[in-house]
Parts: structure tokens; sequence; C-alpha cells
């Protein structure tokens, strides 16, 4: 079969043709008696294997290797190609964000288009001051989305406090791509999306901040609690209860409960629930909607001193310390009910907060 009667057949080039018989990939078995080269059906089965090796993106050298070296084995190869696809479709990946951002900026000449990748280019640097002066200067023709993504993977604190303080400025809406980093499976990512979303005002971020009150992530739930406390949502109570039981950021999540018991209602329900924390749970005979000091009176000992529950010692002095921001009766007379405690660290701590109160 002659060279033209080859490509027409298998679709590659007579020029590709001879290409690959000047590198010695392939050469034709014979020739006429006129000088024509002439492909035998092995020659043509030659080309099909050139080709398909071609479609994985194998190099001409890597083909001859792999068809003309009987000890050539293809796992390690093959491995390298996955390596160099991996990080083409990264690197084009990232072509496409960028071009992406430049058009969500809407640029109007080729300046702005130069301003947006050079502040894109700062956030991605490498130096934290760079980073932390692009998220500084950072104007309206950044992205939301660049600047979501910054504070997502952003591990210094000081360049992740000016990225939030820049995308809260922005006053563009970032609530729903902070809320996906709630679900990463990275935990610092989830962490930096709860915090972020604290710093941003309005009903959106604080419908997402109520939703992470039930996050499986712990600090989530904590960071969120924290933020709704101070928001006045009473929704944040039994988290920041927990926190204080578990000692965790617990002076903040008393802090942010003595904010949220600014009336009667809230506080009282405080109350309850820190006192229920530190006993055993209702007795029996004891409603549901007994008040803290009648249940920490049904689990009374004898001469009106009050047996520990399940709640390890170092907690129930934090639950104890809790209540001395919290005003009304209900919390004055489950301190007065906890000055007679078996604990004397609970007890003694109760006096005191009842001391400073008469004393206000």
């Amino acid at each position: 079969m002659l060279i033209g009667e080859v490509a027409r057949r298998s679709g590659v080039s007579a020029r590709m043709l001879r290409h690959y018989e000047s590198l010695g990939l392939l050469q034709p078995s014979g020739r006429t008696g006129s000088g024509y080269r002439e492909y035998s059906g092995e020659d043509i089965r030659r080309i099909f294997h050139i080709e398909s090796l071609r479609s994985l993106g194998l190099s001409l050298r890597e083909i001859g290797r792999a068809l003309d070296d009987p000890g050539f084995t293809p796992s390690a190869l093959v491995d390298d190609l996955i390596r160099q696809t991996r990080e083409r479709i990264a690197a084009e990946t990232d072509l496409l964000t960028r071009l992406r951002r430049i058009d969500a900026a809407e640029p109007a000449g080729w300046e702005d288009v130069l301003q947006v990748v050079a502040v894109l280019q700062a956030l991605g640097s490498k130096s934290p001051a760079a980073r932390q002066r692009a998220a500084l200067s950072a104007g309206d023709e950044v992205p939301v989305e660049a600047l979501v993504e910054a504070v997502l993977r952003e591990t210094e604190p000081n360049v992740a406090g000016a990225l939030r303080w820049a995308l809260a400025r922005s006053g563009a809406d970032g609530t729903a791509l902070l809320a996906k980093g709630l679900d990463s499976p990275v935990a610092a990512v989830r962490e930096r999306a709860v915090r972020s979303l604290a710093e941003l005002a309005g009903d959106e971020p604080t419908a997402h901040l109520r939703d992470a009150l039930a996050h499986p992530d712990v600090v989530v739930r904590g960071h969120a609690a924290l933020a709704l406390g101070t928001r006045g949502v009473a929704d944040a109570i039994p988290v920041l209860i927990d926190m204080i039981v578990d000692g965790r950021n617990d002076t903040d999540a008393a802090d942010a409960l003595s904010v949220l018991a600014s009336d009667t209602a809230t506080a009282d329900r405080i109350a309850d629930g820190l006192v229920s924390r530190l006993g055993t749970g209702t007795p029996t005979g004891v409603g549901a909607g007994a008040g803290a000091a009648q249940r920490l009176h049904a689990v009374g000992g004898p001469a009106g001193r009050f047996t520990r529950g399940t709640t390890e010692a170092p907690a129930r002095v934090r639950l104890t310390q809790s209540l001395a921001d919290i005003p009304g009766d209900t919390a004055s007379r489950a301190l007065i009910e906890l000055s007679q405690d078996e604990d004397r660290a609970v007890a003694v701590t109760a006096t005191y907060l009842l001391r400073l109160r008469d004393a206000l």
C-alpha cells in the first residue's frame, strides 16, 4: 500500500508518516520499482499503535521505547503521565478561574485587567506581608470569589484578619461561598469559614450560623454560638453551656451568656440551663418546668447540702462562676443553694459571688 492510501485509511498525513520515518519510528517494509514507499499490513498496525500511544500523551521518543524495547514496562511511565496530566489540569483550572474572576470584575480597559491580575497575584503570594497589603488595599476590583478563596486558605492569623475585614468591607455577598466552606473535609478550612461568617452582618450570615449550631464539628459549633450570642440569638444558649462544661472558650461563652441575659425570661432560662448541668438532672417528683433552685433542692443531701452530679468538679466550678453575670432571682436562689454544695470549691465560689451581688 502506497503512502497516499495509508494516509487516507489511517488519518495520519503523509507528511507525518515521513516524519515518523525520519525519527526511525516507522520504516516502510519495501519500495516499488519506481522507488515509492510501500507499507505492509504490519506497518499499518504499527501506525495505529503509534497513534494510540500518542493519544495517551506519550512523546514520540517514549513511543519508540514502548514499541521496540522488549524489557520496557509501562507502569512507571503511566504513573508519570498521570502526574503530568494532573499538573496540567490544575494549571488549566487555575487559569480558567483567574480568567473568570477578571471577567467578573468587568474591566473597562487593559489597565483594569492588569490591576485585577496584580491584586490576584498578590493574594496568592508566598509572602504573608504581600498578602496582607493586598487584602488591606483590595477594592471593588477584586471579585468576591477571590477574597473568599483567600480567606479559606489563609494560615497566618494577621493576614486572615485582614482578609476577613476586606471581605466584610467589600459589601459583596460572599455568604453562600463561605457557607460551603463549612462542609470542607479540612477542619482548618471549616474554622476559617465560620469565623468569617461571624464577621458578616445581616440575616443570611446569621441564618448560616444558626444552622452551624448543629454542625458535627465542635469548633464550628462554638464559633457559631459565640457569634450568635453577641447578636442576641437565644438558640445559642445550649451550645454556650456545653462550651463551659467542656472548658472550650468557656470565658467567652460565659460572656456571651451574660449578653443574652438581658431580659428576665432569657436570664431564667440560662440559669436553669447552667444549674441543670451541675446536678444529675431533674429528680423524681420534680417537673420538667421546675426552676433551677427547685431542682437543686431536690437533689440535695442531708442538712441542705447537695450531692455532685455526673459533671466533673472543674466543670461544676465553671458553671457556678458563669452564674455571676446572670441577673434575676433564679440565678440568685441557685447561688444560695450552691453555697451549701458538698464540693467546697463550688460552695466557696457561690458564696463569693453572692457577696458581690449583695454589694452591687
